[in-house]
């Protein structure tokens, strides 16, 4: 775990907090540098920021976190600051709880993982959704090309497209690349 903080002895409170919590913190950190080093050296898991009276410096943190590592981010702040939240959401942090309370902190952390492999979930899906409208596109653009090169309908190209991959042990993505990438099909349907 990272925890940054622009303050020493708040930064070495809110750690024996965490591993009051059961967490064992790995990083300290307290201005950019030494987050991006650590962040490079450590690969925290979780990050933990506290924002005190500079909440540009704190903000400037999160964003770097969020940048680079690949774990969920808690702000930790003195008070219910709701321009400090929205821009702190905005940068990528997952949770926000008061700093004095291990309870909250707990709950915080348990918040930001949740937030954090529901992201990544909802990542994983959309990689798929593209992946399928970029493999449907292939495959259109290839039935456009036999359909204008043959002077056939939209079915016959897929017709084509599907024969000529089951003949071949092909998929009939492979075979729209191949007919994409200026490969040709013959009419009856054979290479």
């Amino acid at each position: 775990m990272l925890a940054a903080d622009e303050d020493h002895v708040a930064l070495a409170r809110t750690s024996a907090i965490l591993e009051g919590l059961g967490h064992t913190v790995t990083a300290t950190a307290v201005d950019l540098a030494e987050v991006t080093e650590a962040i490079t050296r450590e690969d925290p898991e979780l990050s933990v920021v506290v924002a005190h009276t500079d909440d540009d410096h704190a903000l400037d943190l999160i964003e770097e976190i969020a940048a680079f590592s690949g774990g969920p981010l808690v702000l930790l702040i003195p008070d219910d600051d709701a321009e400090t939240v929205r821009q702190a959401a905005e940068r990528g942090v997952h949770a926000i709880t008061r700093t004095d309370d291990p309870g909250l902190m707990r709950s915080a952390i348990e918040v930001a993982w949740r937030r954090h492999e529901d992201q990544a979930q909802l990542a994983e899906h959309v990689g798929r959704l593209e992946s399928a409208i970029e493999r449907r596109a292939m495959i259109e653009r290839a039935k456009g090309i036999l359909m204008e090169r043959h002077g056939i309908d939209e079915r016959q190209a897929f017709n084509r497209l599907r024969t000529h991959a089951r003949s071949n042990n092909r998929t009939v993505l492979s075979v729209a690349e191949a007919v994409s990438s200026g490969h040709a099909l013959l009419a009856d349907g054979r290479d």
